[in-house]
């Protein structure tokens, strides 16, 4: 395989997994807000600036966002690299790139993806569109991972597209980590809520899918230990960081010819990442967690490096 049909569809991968977890951080937190407890988290623009946050990397400030057009922008205004729809772009086009290697299965569901977004009519989500829009584009993921699990040979080509799908994974549960974490930090007060017991950790677990897990799992409501514990390092949960790194792992077993990595091989680097995090207890990691954030996020940011020199540096 060329290394840059490789990169193509690492890439796929990537940006398939990215616009989902997007899609739905707009949704919940759009939604969750008008069911808040307490004043803050009801407000349009805390939860407006939020999505930026997570989107963009947005500086919060105290200058009035306008609604319409941060939701415009995240979703569908394709003059913006972090919008939905561009995402939905470089994932078809990286598919093109590859389409020999992909099953017409998957090709077609990309395709009809596309043009679903591209042709969303851009006034109905202005004035009424943003769940029917946010709901139709996690639905079209959902339909997206079934047609890689379920059509391709699970070779090198599901490898690396995995790769980038779980490598995406665990980069966007922690960017919503960082992201609601911040809200909390914020919010608490407001109606007596603490760090501690704050709404945003019950909107962090349904922006990552794993509310009703998690509740079944510690049979409790949502605090901040067992919400970080849950998404950072329960190895069954499939939104979980430490889930993914598993994944990442096994998959780059597939590519590499080493029986034992050598120390200068990405293989040996994502080993090395999972191991670090793999004995890591939860009180550790809330004691700083910014500084835990920022660590992990170096890390999954140095194995994409890796990947992208040893296999698809072309």
């Amino acid at each position: 395989m060329l290394a840059r049909v490789a990169n193509n569809l690492f890439w796929m991968g990537r940006y398939i997994e990215r616009l989902e977890h997007v899609a739905r951080y707009l949704n919940v937190n759009y939604f969750a807000s008008l069911d808040a407890p307490n004043e803050l988290s009801q407000s349009r623009q805390f939860v407006l600036q939020s999505m930026l946050f997570m989107a963009d990397d947005f500086s919060r400030t105290e200058e009035p966002l306008d609604e319409e057009k941060v939701l415009y922008d995240i979703a569908l205004n394709p003059d913006k690299d972090f919008s939905i729809i561009n995402y939905v772009k470089l994932a078809r086009e990286n598919a093109n790139s590859a389409r020999d290697l992909i099953s017409t299965e998957l090709y077609e569901s990309i395709n009809k993806f596309y043009h679903f977004v591209l042709n969303y009519p851009v006034e109905n989500f202005k004035k009424r569109g943003l769940y029917d829009f946010t709901v139709q584009v996690t639905e079209n993921v959902s339909i997206l991972r079934g047609k890689i699990r379920g059509t391709l040979l699970h070779d090198e080509v599901y490898a690396i597209i995995m790769l980038g799908v779980n490598i995406e994974r665990a980069t966007q549960i922690i960017r919503i980590i960082n992201s609601k974490f911040k809200d909390a930090v914020i919010a608490q007060g407001s109606y007596g809520d603490t760090l501690k017991n704050s709404y945003e950790w019950t909107t962090l677990l349904k922006c990552a899918e794993s509310y009703d897990m998690m509740r079944r799992f510690y049979r409790q409501t949502p605090t901040s230990i067992s919400t970080l514990e849950f998404l950072i390092l329960n190895t069954d949960c499939p939104r979980s960081v430490m889930n993914s790194l598993n994944e990442v792992c096994k998959h780059i077993m597939v590519l590499t010819r080493e029986k034992h990595p050598s120390k200068d091989s990405s293989a040996f680097l994502i080993g090395k990442v999972r191991a670090k995090y793999q004995f890591k207890v939860i009180e550790e990691i809330e004691q700083d967690l910014e500084a835990f954030i920022q660590n992990i996020l170096d890390d999954l940011n140095s194995i994409g490096l890796k990947l992208q020199n040893e296999y698809f540096h072309y």
